[in-house]
């Protein structure tokens, strides 16, 4: 996929100075990380720096540099200005399932435990339909 990334980028070859460009393939893998969990550009960026899991994926260290919501916007619009973001997702979903990978997408959802008050459900004799009856056995 490296070669279809290059092409469709066309990024310059440094002659003109400035910090280099992030790697491709990390990048479009940045997108495979977004797609699949539906996220935004700066959820995206939370969850690499928050998850080693997604640093890994990425091949980055805990003190390399992550791409901004920015650096993933721009890619993203560079790849579909050239008209070669379906294309390249196509390719990718192909090799995923000639590896017998079936793609799911998803969405990451926070979820916090707190403590709740327990009642036990009423007894088939104590109930009596209403919706505000109290859960409480008559005493």
């Amino acid at each position: 996929m490296r070669p279809e990334l290059n092409a469709a980028l066309a990024y310059s070859d440094g002659t003109q100075g400035g910090r280099p460009p992030f790697d491709p393939v990390m990048m479009f893998k940045i997108l495979v990380i977004q797609t699949a969990n539906n996220l935004s550009d700066e959820r995206t960026e939370f969850l690499i720096n928050d998850r080693l899991s997604f640093m890994r994926f990425l091949g980055l260290g805990l003190s390399d540099r992550v791409p901004d919501a920015r650096t993933i916007w721009l890619f993203r619009e560079k790849l579909t200005k050239a008209g070669s973001i379906g294309p390249l997702f196509e390719r990718f979903e192909a090799m995923l399932r000639q590896s017998g990978y079936i793609a799911m997408s998803g969405q990451i959802i926070d979820a916090s435990l707190i403590a709740a008050a327990h009642a036990s459900p009423p007894r088939d004799d104590e109930w009596s339909g209403s919706p505000t009856q109290s859960l409480k056995p008559p005493a």
